[in-house]
């Protein structure tokens, strides 16, 4: 699917709607009941869906490519800080959050790149929504590792421990769905996934539409706080995303992915949370600005992906693993 026909697709253009109601100053908005619901149904689609696949998958082939993700997982946030303090002089808190969006991943970016490879019907490993949920949790606590590294002498606060912050992150909504359907759908299989795909498989990208809808409206509230970043922000927000994408397909490329499947590696790179990491910073790094790590993450970087990127890594992977 070239990028004509991706930016006609359903998806992107609820996306722009959104943000162009937004900008109209419409009164369109989503109850936030809804919008939970649609979180919640693309957790444990994407989490049933991978679970039932994963149970046709010898181990054997998916440890080198989770090795490959968790070390992305792990080297992302680490030269995300160093890079937006040294060069974006950004200060250590705010550095930390930034590391902590883009270390994490986008569960709405997965499910945009998901089916975008369906309706290409272009193939990939049926275990990369395991890959979604492993890379989820580890960018987060090193990015938080590191900030309680360089300020290990907070007085004006208590700040949470790693314990606290680990327990909320795995008994947070997203983690808790994707980990506990994927693994019902490996242990039901095939015969339980095909009781709930009427459910789950089929209304999927219709109510995927409806979610990037309601994103497009989040991302357009976020326009106006991009002085706030200035053009360091808007510059990471965009650059960054397509040198880890790049990152991703070469690392799935070599741990023995197919080119769809080192796409989605790479998409997921590219990724920044806007659920899960935004839920730990608020508690582990209340000094960080919001109006930075949510402006880079939902109003720069989730637009480009769902838009521009998506489409581009998919041709950066053929001309890379092609």
């Amino acid at each position: 699917m070239n990028l004509t026909a991706s930016l006609l697709s359903p998806m992107v253009l609820a996306f722009l709607l959104g943000v162009i109601a937004t900008r109209l100053k419409s009164d369109l908005k989503f109850p936030e009941s809804l919008h939970q619901s649609l979180t919640i149904y693309l957790m444990i689609a994407i989490g049933m869906k991978g679970g039932y696949k994963l149970s046709s998958v010898n181990f054997s082939e998916m440890i080198v490519p989770l090795l490959a993700a968790v070390l992305l997982s792990c080297c992302i946030p680490v030269w995300t800080y160093w890079i937006m303090r040294k060069s974006g002089k950004f200060d250590v808190y705010n550095a930390g959050a930034l590391a902590a969006h883009y270390g994490s991943v986008s569960v709405a970016t997965f499910s945009a790149a998901i089916a975008f490879h369906e309706s290409s019907r272009i193939e990939y490993e049926g275990f990369m929504p395991g890959l979604l949920a492993i890379m989820e949790i580890p960018g987060i606590l090193i990015a938080i590792a590191l900030v309680r590294l360089y300020t290990p002498n907070r007085q004006d606060t208590k700040p949470a421990s790693i314990d606290q912050i680990a327990r909320e992150l795995l008994a947070g909504k997203s983690t808790l769905l994707l980990i506990g359907f994927l693994i019902i759908g490996w242990l039901v299989g095939q015969t339980g996934w095909e009781q709930v795909a009427p459910l789950l498989d089929v209304p999927f990208k219709g109510l995927l539409t409806l979610f990037l809808l309601e994103a497009g409206l989040a991302a357009g509230k976020r326009l106006s706080d991009f002085k706030k970043g200035g053009w360091v922000l808007t510059f990471f927000g965009i650059v960054f995303p397509v040198l880890h994408a790049i990152a991703g397909i070469v690392i799935g490329h070599l741990a023995g992915l197919s080119v769809g499947g080192s796409t989605i590696l790479g998409i997921l790179a590219a990724s920044a949370s806007y659920i899960a990491a935004p839920a730990a910073c608020r508690v582990a790094l209340p000094e960080a600005n919001p109006s930075y790590y949510l402006t880079a993450a939902l109003a720069i970087t989730f637009p480009f992906n769902i838009i521009i990127g998506i489409p581009l890594y998919r041709q950066l992977a053929l001309y890379l693993c092609g």
